[in-house]
């Protein structure tokens, strides 16, 4: 005989959501851990010291973790991708946004701004982009209004539904 309680229905077990979507960021960051650990075990002797800014600045080195959530960040079930620069991948937009990012030198905020006629409608939607750009931390917040708004002002970098 199986209880269930009246007033919480069972649902089927899964996995949590927040768990899904860090499995990206994970992958990426064990992906940069077995590229330091190979470098690591292939070098004899003890690595020479070298400037980290060459290298933060280098080929690959733009990324920007994207989180996409309905109902200014508090409600809705937020949609995350890493985007990847070099080559441009992590969305269906990737090298559109990837190009509108250099062209803003990696400023969200700098994006130029597209010509819309949005609805006066509130659906709000809250934008997170989290990561590197040119060898610089980049950390934005914002919510926007409606889609509409979010994507007159951002282009193509939270595109993440196309």
């Amino acid at each position: 005989m199986t209880y269930t309680h009246p007033h919480r229905p069972t649902r089927p077990l899964t996995a949590p959501a927040a768990l899904r979507r860090a499995l990206p960021v994970a992958a990426a960051l064990l992906l940069a851990a077995a590229g330091a650990t190979t470098a690591t075990a292939t070098t004899a002797g003890p690595l020479p010291v070298t400037d980290p800014a060459p290298a933060a600045g280098g080929p690959g080195a733009d990324w920007l973790e994207l989180t996409v959530t309905p109902g200014a960040g508090r409600s809705g079930d937020p949609r995350g991708a890493l985007l990847l620069c070099d080559p441009p991948q992590g969305h269906s937009r990737a090298a559109e946004a990837c190009a509108e990012l250099t062209a803003a030198h990696g400023d969200v905020r700098a994006v130029p701004r597209r010509d819309a006629v949005c609805p006066l409608l509130y659906a709000p939607v809250a934008v997170r982009a989290r990561g590197q750009w040119d060898g610089r931390p980049v950390d934005y917040r914002e919510t926007f209004a409606n889609r509409c708004e979010l994507e007159a002002a951002t282009g193509a970098v939270f595109a993440l539904d196309d």
